[in-house]
């Protein structure tokens, strides 16, 4: 069973409270000024790739459309509200029914995505769609910026697997979060069974060092877990003398053990010499597993050392270096009054210091050279270019406040692999650049 087709609530009773104070005070106030009710669009999107990447991966967006139907003001949330006086018993009421019944639309998970990317669109009234702001920010900035590290990674790990590690390296809920996201950045499995569990994500581990350090031997220790888990399990070989491990593990399993973990010293080193002395041992199947802070250089630089898989931790689950995508969800249009069939204004912000942002609301396309390759985000307001009207991007997500495309995992993993190799060569480049495909922008009438 895959619990990712299932649409699980999130692991608390309601996600109303991910959400900051004054998205409810001007609830408040505009419920009072009768504009409350007025369509509006909100658009998500990021002004700039963090620096040195080439491009985004949107990533989170299941989780976004679980986080919008567990949107519930129920009687709890509603009572600690009126304890602090965050708002007044008309907005507390109009929260109490409160249920998302607008549109969604937004970039398939697992697409790229470049800056000024209308990366997901939210409409309804105002007020519906104002609460919103938070929750479906902080899922899609933590899970993009995860996935995008993994994208990375995978994409220099090349055709070797790896596995996501970094449970203990951030919040519990985190973990669980990230685990998902490095698996639509390409990774093969996890060690958190949270994750297995709510995702069913494959789930791997064998051995710490604390197993080695808890018999009186290394080889007591190495026999225990060969005893119960069988030869094909991974033994832990750097807790003492590596080389005097690997002579170990293989005195107790033959030519039959699966792997070996090294988790410490010059990596490339010392995976040369593992693998030389596996192979005169006759263990020549049994594969090299590294660990230990690796990133995506890290992995880039271990290329030609004879590794069979990578696990990572820190690095993954931080966003090796950039923690966040810096997406923004700004109100790009509204309706002149509260009448269903006012038309759309666009608006937007206008500031200095880079904030500035294009209203209307906005559909996305991808231009592609005579070969295939992708060579420019288009984005604009207004009719759709005839050329481009099959290569649009958004999908609708969420209808009348009905989520439409859950998906299993597995399909956005792989859709996230072919929009990586739709882009040019240079998007797999580890050295600084340039987001790898411009984005063209589109002036048209943005009506309703």
């Amino acid at each position: 069973m895959n619990t990712a087709d299932l649409g699980l609530p999130v692991d608390v009773p309601s996600t109303a409270l991910f959400t900051d104070h004054y998205e409810l005070t001007m609830l408040q106030a505009a419920l009072k000024a009768g504009t409350a009710g007025r369509r509006s669009v909100f658009e998500v999107f990021t002004r700039r790739l963090p620096e040195g990447r080439r491009y985004g991966v949107v990533a989170g967006t299941g989780r976004v459309l679980d986080a919008v139907e567990n949107f519930r003001f129920d009687e709890g949330v509603l009572g600690f509200l009126r304890e602090r006086r965050v708002v007044d018993e008309e907005t507390l009421h109009w929260l109490a029914s409160y249920r998302f019944s607008g549109d969604v639309w937004g970039y398939p998970e697992g697409e790229v995505y470049f800056p000024g990317s209308p990366i997901m669109r939210v409409e309804g009234s105002f007020a519906e769609c104002v609460l919103l702001e938070t929750v479906i920010l902080s899922i899609l900035n933590h899970d993009s910026a995860i996935a995008a590290a993994a994208s990375r990674m995978s994409s220099a790990a090349g055709d070797r697997p790896l596995i996501e590690m970094g449970a203990r390296r951030t919040h519990e809920l985190a973990a669980v979060a990230a685990s998902r996201a490095a698996y639509v950045g390409g990774f093969a499995s996890t060690s958190d069974l949270a994750a297995g569990f709510r995702y069913n994500i494959p789930t791997v581990g064998t051995a710490a060092h604390a197993f080695t350090l808890l018999h009186d031997s290394e080889r007591d220790a190495f026999r225990a877990q060969v005893e119960s888990l069988g030869r094909g399990t991974t033994l832990l070989v750097d807790t003492y003398d590596v080389a005097e491990a690997v002579r170990t593990a293989v005195e107790i399993t033959g030519p039959e053990l699966g792997a070996v973990r090294i988790d410490s010293g010059d990596l490339l080193l010392v995976a040369h010499r593992v693998r030389q002395q596996l192979d005169e041992l006759g263990a020549t199947d049994t594969k090299i597993i590294v660990t230990s802070d690796l990133d995506e250089y890290a992995i880039a630089s271990l290329a030609a050392a004879p590794v069979d898989a990578y696990g990572v931790g820190t690095q993954l689950v931080t966003g090796s270096g950039h923690p966040t995508a810096s997406m923004v969800y700004k109100l790009v249009a509204r309706a002149e009054s509260t009448d269903p069939q006012a038309p759309l204004v666009p608006v937007a912000k206008k500031s200095s210091g880079g904030k500035t942002s294009i209203g209307g609301r906005k559909w996305a396309a991808r231009r592609l050279d005579e070969e295939g390759v992708a060579e420019a985000e288009v984005v604009g307001t207004g009719p759709v270019p005839d050329e481009l009207a099959d290569r649009q991007l958004l999908v609708q997500l969420i209808k009348g406040g009905e989520v439409l495309a859950r998906e299993p995992l597995d399909a956005v993993r792989d859709r996230h692999a072919a929009a990586r190799a739709g882009l040019p060569l240079s998007a797999t480049q580890l050295s600084r650049g340039e987001p790898v495909i411009p984005t063209e922008y589109v002036q048209g009438r943005s009506g309703s």
